[in-house]
């Protein structure tokens, strides 16, 4: 698993980790039942701190992504509550076409976005 932190990015190191990984399930780099590296490891492979990745993996179980097992450490085990993930969804896209419409973003260039983004995924699961 490769994992490419931005450290001039304004957004939390933890924060683009967490994408990270939610974008290698998305595209199937990583799978249901596959373990992430340990903390120390994946902290000393990056070069960051070992609770900037614990958070990671905190929010990362807090959302449904992975759970944590002593003995495996974070694996993979998406929570398929599908109406829980739609409410989430919801909250967060609410925020993020709130800021579209105050940069003047039209409703059409957010369809396209979406489209586009949907089927960039579809095609990268089917690889």
């Amino acid at each position: 698993m490769v994992i490419k932190i931005d450290f001039e990015s304004e957004e939390a190191i933890y924060v683009q980790l967490k994408n990270q990984i939610i974008l290698g399930i998305a595209t199937d780099r990583i799978r249901e039942g596959d373990s992430l590296p340990s903390v120390r490891q994946l902290a000393d492979n990056i070069g960051i701190n070992m609770h900037t990745v614990n958070k990671a993996y905190s929010v990362l179980r807090q959302e449904g992504f992975i759970k944590l097992d002593r003995r495996k450490g974070a694996v993979i085990a998406l929570d398929v509550n599908k109406l829980e993930a739609l409410e989430a969804l919801q909250r967060e896209l609410a925020v993020i076409l709130a800021r579209s419409l105050c940069k003047n973003i039209s409703r059409g260039e957010v369809h396209q976005m979406v489209d586009d983004i949907y089927d960039y995924y579809t095609r990268k699961c089917e690889e």
